[in-house]
């Protein structure tokens, strides 16, 4: 079954338990996924829906940080139990000494020197790591290769 029809799948489960909260958070992502096929006009493989989920994840993650700098702490739980139901749909993430080492033999792979060769890097990278790891840490472990 494709991630597409999981998420599916799901939205009618929590139709069905009345969870209003999840449905809420579902239809976000069902929203997200359908703009993104109709402004494309491509079928979404589960690469893509995961690329959608992680960037949904990331407006999450920065709401949750301006909503706690202004004190409003409700939203933040709105925004963190959304957040919650989003990362069910992300795969297993590489730790950080995977994404180090997948990182360092992409480097010696493309034989990458220094700093001026971060593009060339991190577009191999992506194209490898898409949806494995976070791309924040991918982008901190790329940094640290080329400077060494």
């Amino acid at each position: 079954m494709s991630l597409k029809d999981q998420i599916t799948e799901d939205m009618k489960t929590a139709m069905r338990a009345k969870d209003s909260e999840r449905l809420g958070t579902i239809r976000l992502l069902l929203s997200a996924m359908k703009q993104k096929e109709v402004d494309e006009r491509v079928v979404l493989d589960d690469v893509a829906v995961v690329a959608i989920v992680d960037k949904l994840i990331k407006q999450r993650k920065d709401s949750i940080a301006a909503f706690e700098q202004a004190a409003r702490q409700d939203l933040a739980d709105k925004e963190k139990a959304e957040m919650a139901v989003l990362l069910a749909y992300l795969p297993e993430r590489m730790s950080a000494e995977e994404v180090t080492a997948a990182v360092q033999a992409i480097v010696a792979e493309l034989g990458a020197k220094g700093p001026g060769d971060m593009g060339k890097v991190m577009g191999a990278v992506k194209a490898q790591l898409a949806g494995k790891a976070d791309m924040g840490q991918v982008s901190a472990a790329v940094k640290a290769a080329l400077a060494g």
